[in-house]
């Protein structure tokens, strides 16, 4: 199966996505389909041996819409601006036209006050009522062409049996302008009373105040995707390559896999690569959220965007264009911001059967009206133009994609990148966590936790004579040793001598003094003594801390003891869990001893202790037979099983690709705190589509019946309907400032 997004334009409301997410869902060869009218999106799903990318698209413009092309960044902008600049254009334009319409229209109805030119307008609607006419006739003709694409669109739809957003405004609007046209010919024919049935300033109202919503529809669209903006105008436009000892200024997009480039202080990394020269600190917060700069030396890995902030450096390209760590980023929200929430499902079937149920109910209302009234077609046509207007469903149509793509954007602005709306409501769901412990909880990496001498040794001499001893070896617990020492600015004896024994430790000469260090097995071995050690060995092997004996001259001299220490974060982030209700569990091949002893430490609720990888999985699977919702938390390949079978997989951003690429959610800090963020960034985002939704549906279910009572001007309905988008748009807008 292959995956592709589609840009779709044309789409005026989530009936016109329902529709097209049907009609493609219905083609042979396709799995899934769904289209985000928000973002304007068609994310598709297909099997390419079946039907092909051109068949996609020309169903997609059979239906009636246009595929935008794939754009930069800076183009997409512009193409929004000129967007926005158009919608204005046209409502400003309807504006100056509808206001002395709608005063021409309304001030000859008003007697209890005299309003400017009032006595002008009596006189000429009641003594040269064809010139009145025609004057409303000339105001509408602007209006009507600025609101043209509800007609174009809108009867396209009708015809198509799908009838949309756009079909409501244009029969509506029609029914006025046609109506008034016939009383204009009557008035013409000598019937003057005709003059009082004009409907062209209810016609040009309602079109303007259409206009102004879909225009501030359109720049709240704009405001939804700013995250995207944001990360893709991190990157630089250029970098400077090193050819033959000399810099060259060249488009990033001409960098090639392999090419030296150079970076100086405050400027930006072009694209992703290893450091080959030169020494730095490099801030990365636009990918990790971390404020404090991370230092780089030779060998050091540096990413696109992040910022060079001390020295002058040399790295070889390794990542270019679409593949570097910020472009695959860029591609994981675009993704969740094109998918849909299962919530989002709701919407879209009401939309499906919600715009021919109106068009039902207005022609019905109308038709009942016209019999109760013996044939008042005036007052008819009036329910039947309010109930078309005050039913539009846009507002439902936005009340889900839009908050999925603020919450979504949010998370990246923040480090944490949710991949799909499915993950984001899933989220706020979970009632138990399975976290991974290696590179999870803990660091991921041995480190020096005591330094116990006995007898006259001193601590610090114990540690020195361990780390030179140490110096020369490969494995993870003597390089912990050594780091330990380096870290607390020992100096290193000279060492000779120096032999690793495989499974057992090391033997050097230091310090003039032989030196074994090791497990107990190779103490054992050389037939030292560790009676005096028991005791404090015992307690170390509770907390589970690895002991590793020194012995000086063939006596025992102490101990040195390592641990994979437990992050900062996670004794909060676990407590703070707790507090949401949600249960804790540990995973870990580790032996039981060791893992209680991680557990016991930071509160753990269960420990599943000697797992092997291929069985972390199951486990997943027998906590989720209980009925609950599982989120699995881990970064080794080992745990991709595990994090793919979890209702919600969350992967440490410094994990592998393979763990990475199998979760639902990527927490670029590494920083187990952000999990407890993502599950309240969750629940605030589906709270929002909720309000939106309760007050979408409310709303159309209120105002539908108060229009076919007759209790609703047409003019009052748009305005209404105009206000409810507003409203539901600053809802959405307002997640934006929600502090995570």
């Amino acid at each position: 199966m292959d995956t592709k997004t589609i840009n779709i334009k044309g789409m005026s409301c989530a009936s016109c996505a329902a529709a097209l997410e049907k009609s493609l869902s219905k083609l042979n060869g396709v799995s899934t389909a769904s289209v985000n009218f928000a973002s304007e999106k068609a994310l598709i799903v297909y099997d390419p041996r079946v039907i092909r990318l051109p068949y996609l698209r020309e169903a997609i413009e059979k239906a009636g819409y246009v595929i935008a092309e794939e754009k930069k960044i800076e183009d997409n902008q512009t193409d929004r601006r000129k967007e926005i600049r158009k919608m204005w254009t046209k409502f400003i334009i309807s504006a100056v036209f509808t206001f002395p319409l709608l005063y021409i229209a309304m001030v000859p109805m008003i007697n209890f006050f005299n309003l400017p030119f009032s006595s002008e307008l009596h006189h000429i609607m009641e003594r040269r009522p064809l010139t009145y006419a025609l004057i409303e006739l000339l105001l509408i003709i602007p209006v009507i062409g600025a609101g043209n694409k509800f007609y174009t669109a809108g009867f396209k739809a009708f015809l198509r049996l799908s009838p949309n957003m756009d079909s409501l405004i244009a029969m509506g609007t029609t029914a006025a302008a046609l109506y008034s046209f016939y009383n204009v010919w009557q008035i013409a024919k000598g019937n003057l009373e005709a003059v009082e049935s004009l409907y062209f300033e209810c016609a040009a109202v309602i079109i303007t105040l259409i206009l102004l919503g879909e225009t501030l529809e359109t720049i709240a669209k704009g405001k939804t995707g700013e995250a995207i903006k944001k990360l893709m105008g991190l990157t630089p436009k250029t970098a400077f390559i090193i050819i033959e000892g000399k810099e060259k200024e060249i488009p990033v997009e001409d960098v090639k896999v392999g090419d030296i480039i150079s970076v100086k202080p405050g400027s930006k990394i072009p694209v992703d690569g290893t450091v080959t020269y030169g020494h730095t600190s490099i801030d990365e917060s636009m990918l990790t959220g971390e404020s404090i700069p991370v230092d780089k030396a030779e060998g050091s890995k540096v990413y696109a965007a992040s910022i060079n902030t001390t020295g002058t450096i040399q790295f070889r390209a390794e990542k270019v264009g679409s593949v570097t760590m910020l472009a695959q980023i860029i591609k994981l929200v675009e993704d969740a911001q094109s998918s849909k929430a299962p919530i989002a499902k709701l919407a879209d079937i009401v939309s499906g059967y919600f715009v021919p149920a109106v068009c039902t109910v207005a022609f019905v209302a109308g038709i009942i009206w016209l019999l109760i009234t013996g044939g008042d077609i005036k007052h008819s046509l009036t329910i039947f133009i309010s109930v078309l207007v005050i039913a539009c469903p846009c507002a439902l149509g936005l009340a889900t994609p839009c908050a999925i793509m603020v919450g979504t954007g949010k998370g990246a602005e923040n480090g944490i990148l949710i991949k799909s709306g499915l993950a984001l409501e899933t989220t706020h769901k979970i009632n138990a966590i399975v976290f991974d412990k290696t590179g999870t909880i803990t660091e991921g990496r041995p480190s020096v936790t005591d330094v116990i001498p006995i007898g006259a040794m001193e601590q610090n001499y114990l540690l020195r004579l361990a780390a030179s001893a140490e110096a020369g070896s490969e494995h993870p617990l003597g390089l912990a040793v050594v780091m330990d020492a380096l870290n607390k600015g020992l100096e290193f004896f000279s060492t000779r001598d120096f032999n690793s024994l495989t499974g057992l430790g090391i033997e050097a000469y230091s310090d003039g003094k032989k030196i074994i260090a090791g497990n107990r097995r190779l103490m054992d071995e050389r037939g030292i003594s560790l009676a005096e050690l028991e005791a404090v060995s015992n307690k170390l092997a509770d907390e589970g801390k690895t002991p590793i004996y020194v012995a000086v001259d063939g006596k025992p001299a102490g101990i040195v003891a390592v641990s994979d220490i437990i992050k900062p974060s996670s004794k909060k982030a676990i407590e703070i869990l707790h507090n949401m209700g949600i249960e804790v569990n540990m995973i870990t091949g580790d032996n039981k001893k060791t893992a209680n002893a991680i557990a016991g430490q930071i509160g753990i609720d269960r420990v599943l202790a000697d797992v092997l990888p291929k069985d972390k999985a199951d486990e997943v699977k027998k906590l989720q037979a209980r009925g609950i919702k599982v989120a699995m938390v881990g970064d080794g390949i080992n745990d991709a099983p595990a994090l793919a079978q979890a209702d919600v997989g969350i992967a440490i951003g410094s994990g592998t690709d393979v763990a990475m690429e199998a979760a639902d959610i990527v927490l670029m800090r590494s920083d187990l705190s952000d999990v407890t963020t993502a599950i309240n960034l969750s629940r605030a985002t589906i709270k929002n589509i909720k309000q939106n939704l309760f007050w979408a549906f409310g709303y159309n279910t209120l105002g539908i019946p108060i229009a076919a009572l007759g209790l609703l001007n047409p003019m009052i309905a748009a305005a209404a309907m105009c206000f409810s988008d507003i409203s539901l748009l600053l809802n959405v807008l307002r997640l934006k400032k929600y502090k995570l």
